[in-house]
């Protein structure tokens, strides 16, 4: 059994080195790229990925999903430029790919570090991520989907056949520091308030205060996140935070376009 590693990029020369050091061992490295100006495509080119540049942003699923569809392994493995695949990790992944059939997928534990510290609690472990699949050219079409969500920001892989779990994490440095916070912060927030807005979903000032506090409480109190100590206090206001700008976001466009 082959196996496919896709990764979606822009400007990620801080961390795509590492992540394509820790799937070096797949028999595929494939990279969809959105207009980096930065290294990234000369990293990615050292490590033999094949490479492809879109010169639009669709956004994340339709992204990932243009990558899923150049991979010809029989197994297809995503991860994100800020992930790393541990060599304990690497090894049940061989493993299993050996042993199961392609009428099942795997969802892999995720273990996320922010501002420098791996977090424990806070929702945040183990966050399962659904990652390892059949390749959908290597299955019936008739009895098993595999894609991903045509979301902007959140996406999921939409897979209808047997699901199971590896034991072994996936490292996630999602948020390096307080300057890659705030900058992911405004980016989901109006990534989030788009998607909402083409739902159509209305917010208020009221609507972003009450979504935040209850974002502040449900990661801090109800998901244990003072464990985390001050890290989680910091991570749990963070995300009150991206959730009243994603409401403001969403009002305030909702007013521009009436």
């Amino acid at each position: 059994m082959s196996i496919s590693v896709i990764v979606i990029t822009k400007n990620e020369e801080q961390a795509i080195h590492e992540c394509l050091s820790s799937v070096s061992w797949a028999d595929e490295i494939i990279v969809v790229d959105s207009g980096s100006t930065d290294d990234t495509v000369q990293i990615c080119k050292s490590f033999g990925a094949q490479i492809i540049v879109t010169e639009d942003w669709p956004g994340f699923g339709v992204q990932k999903n243009r990558a899923l569809a150049l991979a010809t392994c029989n197994w297809v493995l995503s991860i994100d430029a800020d992930e790393r695949v541990s060599k304990v990790l690497q090894n049940e992944i061989l493993k299993i790919i050996k042993l199961s059939k392609t009428d099942t997928a795997f969802r892999i534990p995720r273990h996320s570090s922010f501002c420098g510290q791996f977090i424990n609690h806070s929702g945040w472990w183990p966050d399962y991520v659904l990652r390892l699949i059949p390749n959908p050219k290597h299955i019936n079409p008739h009895q098993n989907q595999a894609k991903f969500s045509n979301d902007m920001l959140h996406e999921r892989i939409i897979f209808d056949g047997q699901i199971s779990t590896l034991n072994n994490p996936i490292i996630h440095i999602s948020y390096s520091n307080l300057e890659d916070v705030l900058s992911k912060m405004d980016r989901y927030s109006s990534d989030g308030a788009a998607m909402a807005y083409a739902r159509g979903e209305q917010s208020s000032l009221s609507k972003a205060l009450r979504h935040s506090s209850w974002a502040f409480v449900r990661t801090y109190l109800l998901r244990l996140g003072f464990l985390d100590g001050k890290m989680g206090f910091i991570l749990a206001l963070s995300n009150a935070q991206t959730t009243y700008y994603r409401y403001l976001k969403l009002m305030m466009l909702s007013n521009k376009n009436k």
